[in-house]
């Protein structure tokens, strides 16, 4: 089922990339690495921020069916050595004042984190692993994110945006600890 999934989203991908428009918007920032959101088990166990870069493209006329969401692709690198990860999505914008935006997104993650424990589940060799490393159980995720964006201009903005990666039991088997973020991004707009 994994593979499944896995294979049609990568199949999806350079469909919707070459149906995209052109760059719409480049954003940049900071985000703090493995925060307490909801479940605060799995939470600090790995440091440092990450640096997040995003492309987003402008809707394709073939997504007007779904509400026109706009297809990204994003790298983001943690500067403490700990779980980096790229993804590609689809991402949602909508105004509810004057400047100011309500984002969530949906995407595919793939990461260079940790997948299991070294040794059985139970197995006391593992406590010390446990409490300094999140284990992902698969190397393809799920991405979700949320923003809350204010444009400055009709050129600069900023964002503060959540971001949750899991597999959901879906992609991957076993494990499924997950890993959120939660930062700010200037955004940059290239055209209208």
């Amino acid at each position: 089922m994994r593979r499944a999934v896995a294979s049609l989203t990568l199949a999806a991908l350079p469909v919707l990339a070459a149906q995209a428009g052109p760059v719409d918007e480049l954003r940049v920032g900071v985000l703090k690495h493995n925060v307490c959101v909801l479940d605060c088990d799995n939470a600090d166990k790995e440091s440092g921020p990450n640096i997040s870069g995003e492309i987003v493209f402008k809707s394709p006329e073939i997504l007007g069916f779904i509400g026109s969401p706009r297809p990204y692709v994003m790298a983001s690198a943690n500067t403490a050595g700990d779980t980096s990860f790229g993804a590609a999505g689809l991402q949602w914008t909508w105004q509810f004042a004057e400047g100011w935006a309500f984002e969530p997104g949906f995407g595919y993650a793939i990461h260079d984190g940790e997948l299991e424990f070294r040794y059985p589940q139970g197995d006391p060799r593992n406590d010390p692993l446990s409490a300094e490393q999140v284990f992902l159980g698969s190397r393809d995720l799920f991405r979700t994110n949320l923003s809350l964006n204010r444009e400055i201009n009709d050129t600069w903005g900023v964002q503060l945006m959540y971001e949750h990666l899991s597999h959901g039991q879906i992609l991957g088997k076993g494990r499924n600890q997950g890993l959120d973020n939660i930062g700010v991004r200037v955004t940059y707009r290239l055209g209208q």
